[in-house]
Formats: structure tokens, C-alpha cells, sequence
């Protein structure tokens, strides 16, 4: 059958909106669903590989994890011509995308989809916790930047956009290597995948 066989984590790189404030904060995280149903784990993962969602090159795909970042930043020009970044607040949106099982009636099933649904969504918080550990990076990095010679705080922010494609792009490879780890032969979404095929 035509399923797929991997998680996919969609991290998307461009939605950094930028503005500024330094204060404790906490990610919002939510979960949000498809319907598959069947008679057997086999059956379930055949519809996970029909109605799956679709990532951005047109696989389908179990599981993912998507994030909206947007900045309150609060930039101060300086009598001396520079420029200071002097606060950044973030506000993070993580949701996982996971599949939810419809009319299960086998006891014998619904604890093996559990078991495989609850797999999905700790692999998927492994991901959200990278991205939130970026977006900590990205605060620890911004509060305090400065430009000198910068009385419109143009350098300041172009030198800010360069660490934020640094950072982003150290998050997105430690994704890729975990998915490699969790996927490979034998890794933790493997198992849980057979498992759920062959069934209780």
C-alpha cells in the first residue's frame, strides 16, 4: 500500500515578524486533528496514508509540527548615533498535527492506537521543544544587539536578520537529524508504525 513511512516536521523558517520587551513568557501549544477510521491498525494506516497531511512538497504525511513566531522588539536609537536593540518579547504558536481515530469499537484496538498516537505526539513535542529552545537563542541573542552609526537602526536590524537564518537553520538540522534517529531501522517511529500494523 501507498503510505508514508516517515514524520515530517514542516519548520518554517520565514515567519519571524519583528518588534520588542524582554519578560518571562511560555509557548502556547496546540493540537490539532484528521479522522481516520478502520476496522485494523493496518486498515487505520492505510487511511493515514490517503488523508494525511500534506507538506510542503506534496507528500502526505503522519505527523507534524508547525509554528507561528511573531516579536515585539523594541529598538533605541542613542544621542551617539548607534542604535540598541533593547527588548524582545516573542510570542510562539506551536501545533502538532496528529491522526484521531473514529469509531474504534476492538478494546484490543483503541489501546494500540493509543499507544501509536501517544508515540506520535511525543516525538512531535521533541520538535517543539527545539523550537522553543530557538526561540529562547533568538531572545538571549537580540536583547542587548547594537550598531554604531545607526540612527535609523537599519544595521542593527539587518545584523539581527542574519543571526535569526543562523539560528533557524541550526534548528531545522538538529529536526532533521532527530527524525533521521527516530525513523532509521529500527528507531522509535518505526516500531511504533509496525506495531500498530501487526496489531495486538
Amino acid at each position: 500500500m501507498s503510505v508514508p513511512t516517515r514524520l515530517i516536521s514542516v519548520l518554517p523558517a520565514a515567519l519571524f515578524a519583528l518588534s520588542g520587551a524582554a519578560h518571562a513568557w511560555e509557548p502556547q501549544e496546540t493540537i490539532a486533528t484528521y479522522a481516520v477510521s478502520g476496522s485494523s491498525g493496518a486498515e487505520l494506516y492505510d487511511e493515514i496514508g490517503r488523508k494525511g497531511p500534506v507538506i510542503g512538497d506534496g507528500r502526505r504525511t503522519v505527523a507534524h509540527t508547525t509554528f507561528k513566531l511573531t516579536w515585539r522588539r523594541g529598538y533605541q536609537p542613542r544621542d551617539d548615533g548607534s542604535c540598541v536593540l533593547a527588548s524582545a518579547v516573542p510570542r510562539l504558536v506551536i501545533t502538532y498535527t496528529l491522526p484521531e481515530a473514529k469509531g474504534l469499537r476492538s478494546p484490543a484496538l483503541k489501546a494500540s492506537w493509543q499507544t501509536f498516537r501517544d508515540g506520535l505526539l511525543t516525538h512531535e513535542k521533541v520538535h517543539g521543544t527545539h523550537i522553543v529552545e530557538m526561540v529562547r537563542m533568538i531572545e538571549a541573542m537580540s536583547v542587548g544587539l547594537k550598531a554604531e552609526a545607526d540612527p535609523g537602526c537599519q544595521k542593527v536590524r539587518a545584523r539581527l536578520q542574519g543571526h535569526l537564518k543562523e539560528l533557524s537553520d541550526e534548528q531545522r538540522a538538529r529536526g532533521r537529524a532527530f527524525d533521521r534517529e527516530e525513523m532509521g531501522q529500527g528507531g522509535n517511529i518505526q516500531r511504533l508504525i509496525l506495531a500498530l500494523i501487526k496489531g495486538p
